[in-house]
């Protein structure tokens, strides 16, 4: 946990804070409230969205409570001292239901569900947005990546060009969306992620030349040598050194592990270095490219260019989750007690879907993902044999022989965390075999096919009831 053993109440917006109070004091405290977390579009123009740092919002959210330090804080920005009492004891102690972490999801579908009075579901929201859309942005981009790089591997090298402290939880979700490790050697040891790395141009630059600070290298790391190879001429003086030292290390018993290109030209790059190093009998010898590489770049230099690189070094567009600085998602008010509630908008595609809900996923006879349907929580999915699109109701698919899931399930009652805590490598897994169950038509990068996301009949009836009660109230006004 990165933040053990503090606490994180005030880890939250003002607003969150004011409206508590305002609750606290307008006789609303033991309301009961239900709130989904949803997105309203993928980033990076995609087809999809993955789901990632449920486990990181979880273990945080068991830390949102509030010192004494905190509460003199809050007394000196003048809340009331029967609310400030009310807080000293407060921890989180509603209801979570959520979908896999790693798994594929869309948009405007609820994908996590908090249940509780009123004041507790209204404070923990900025550390959930702040997670779940920070994480699932950057494992979305790291899977991206991962779709193009296919089996050679990538690691991430973001840290230096990370949000601060964001780059602990960016090395977690991009692990999760596909990086075989992390230069971050802080979050390789928080999140048991494999670490990596070389040497910089100032290794090579230290020395009185670059064959001395390749050697030097080699003789400290004989087992794991990686040699930068760019620092002053790729072709002319960083390759050959290399093949001198990978022979040296032959001798020695060693084999060299790789070099890196790091600027230049890396198709044209790659290539001639691969004809040196194969012309050395050194065919072993891998080639790692960096250098503002994404998935474009990639798949450029291994669809179109056929550039002769065996693994990637990704920094600044992958960890900063260039060129979305956010995922969209948000947090709405569903249900008070028993009554659903909704948001209307002037712009339809922002009204809410009320009630308590439940994500079903259709599968088609091959396995693969169909439709996503939205019900209200009780509804039985055996009897919705057709979904509506939630705007334009005209709109409409029929599910027929079709299996299906639920989506949404428990994962914290009465402020325990319920669920078994999943290791990285198992939630990749979960995103990898979903991968495989999501037609190719929504995974390209140009025009994404859209994934069809509806709401049954009854869910359309419960909002368009509570959207003519609503307009009735204002138009009374």
């Amino acid at each position: 946990m990165i933040l053990s053993g503090i606490h994180l109440g005030l880890y939250t917006d003002y607003y969150e804070l004011e409206m508590a109070q305002g609750y606290f004091y307008g006789g609303k405290k033991e309301e009961q409230a239900t709130f989904d977390y949803f997105f309203r579009s993928n980033p990076f123009r995609g087809g999809f969205t993955v789901f990632a740092g449920l486990q990181d919002f979880l273990e945080l959210l068991s830390q949102f409570t509030f010192s004494e330090s905190d509460i003199e804080y809050l007394k000196k920005q003048g809340f009331k001292p029967e609310f400030l009492e009310y807080l000293q004891d407060f921890s989180f102690a509603g209801n979570i239901f959520s979908v896999k972490e790693g798994e594929i999801i869309f948009p405007n579908e609820p994908v996590l569900r908090v249940e509780g009075n009123i004041i507790e579901c209204q404070l923990i929201e900025s550390l959930l947005l702040n997670i779940l859309n920070f994480e699932s942005l950057i494992a979305t981009k790291a899977f991206r990546i991962k779709l193009v790089s296919g089996e050679k591997i990538f690691a991430d090298f973001g840290l230096r060009r990370a949000q601060g402290f964001g780059a602990l939880h960016a090395s977690r979700a991009a692990y999760i969306g596909g990086a075989s490790s992390t230069s971050n050697v802080l979050a390789g040891k928080l999140f048991d992620i494999p670490v990596s790395g070389t040497q910089a141009h100032s290794w090579i630059q230290s020395f009185n030349d670059e064959l001395e600070a390749f050697r030097a290298y080699a003789n400290i790391h004989p087992g794991n040598t990686v040699l930068l190879v760019d620092t002053f001429d790729t072709l002319n003086s960083g390759v050959p050194n290399a093949i001198h030292v990978a022979k040296e290390l032959e001798e020695k018993g060693f084999r060299l592990k790789a070099i890196r290109l790091d600027s230049g030209d890396l198709a044209y790059l790659s290539l001639k270095a691969r004809q040196m190093l194969n012309n050395a009998g050194l065919d072993y010898v891998n080639i790692i490219a960096s250098n503002q590489l994404n998935e474009y770049v990639i798949k450029s230099l291994l669809k179109d260019q056929n550039a002769a690189i065996d693994a990637f070094g990704i920094g600044t567009e992958m960890i900063t989750g260039k060129s979305d600085a956010a995922l969209d998602g948000v947090y709405k008010l569903a249900q008070v007690d028993d009554q659903p509630k909704m948001k209307i908008s002037e712009n339809i595609e922002k009204n809410t879907l009320p009630g308590k809900k439940q994500v079903y996923r259709f599968f088609d006879c091959d396995g693969k993902f169909y439709r996503d349907a939205i019900l209200i929580e009780n509804e039985n999915p055996e009897t919705v044999d057709r979904i509506y699109h939630p705007v334009y109701p005209e709109k409409n698919t029929l599910l027929e022989k079709c299996t299906f899931e639920a989506l949404l399930k428990p994962v914290v009652k009465s402020g325990k965390i319920t669920f078994k805590k999943q290791s990285l490598p198992d939630i990749h897994s979960h995103l990898m075999k979903r991968a495989s169950q999501l037609p190719n038509e929504h995974k390209r990068f140009i025009s994404p096919h859209l994934y069809k996301v509806g709401i049954s009949k009854k869910l359309m009836k419960t909002r368009d009831t509570l959207t003519k009660k609503l307009k009735q109230k204002i138009d009374s006004i």
